[in-house]
């Protein structure tokens, strides 16, 4: 009898991926390994921003421009954990990089809960500084308007 849990990639590994593809300013791609349906939650977006997309077009039309705006360099750290449930994997990160529009530095930590299901991320939770976020990009965002 073949053991079909051989082929299951682990939760932790999809996190990995989806994070190496952002890294690459592969906004397609890293929506691409978005269920159609995903939910992806920004808690702590700015007020006056979005903080919640519904399907995988709407958040890549969130998420398209972003290398436009924002050129991250590298991720200084990196922290994959896996959870008791094998569906659901966390990631403590940071980014580093340069903000485009105005030279400012862009230095921002992230704390993002992933829920996978058939190797695609249904729920992507995402926690960071706003604060920190409207400083480099002084007040603006790089969500189409």
């Amino acid at each position: 009898m073949k053991n079909s849990n051989l082929n299951i990639v682990p939760a932790t590994q999809l996190l990995r991926n989806s994070i190496d593809r952002f890294l690459a300013k592969d906004m397609k791609g890293w929506t691409d390994l978005c269920d159609k349906d995903v939910v992806a939650e920004f808690p702590f977006a700015p007020e006056g921003s979005q903080a919640r997309f519904e399907g995988r077009e709407a958040l890549f039309e969130y998420l398209r421009n972003y290398p436009s705006f924002i050129d991250v360099k590298r991720l200084p750290t990196l922290k994959v954990y896996g959870t008791d449930d094998p569906n659901v994997a966390i990631a403590e990160w940071s980014a580093s990089g340069v903000v485009i529009g105005n030279g400012n530095p862009y230095e921002m930590s992230y704390a993002t809960f992933v829920t996978f299901r058939d190797g695609l991320i249904t729920n992507y939770r995402e926690y960071w500084n706003p604060q920190a976020f409207m400083k480099a990009m002084s007040g603006g965002s790089f969500a189409t308007v």
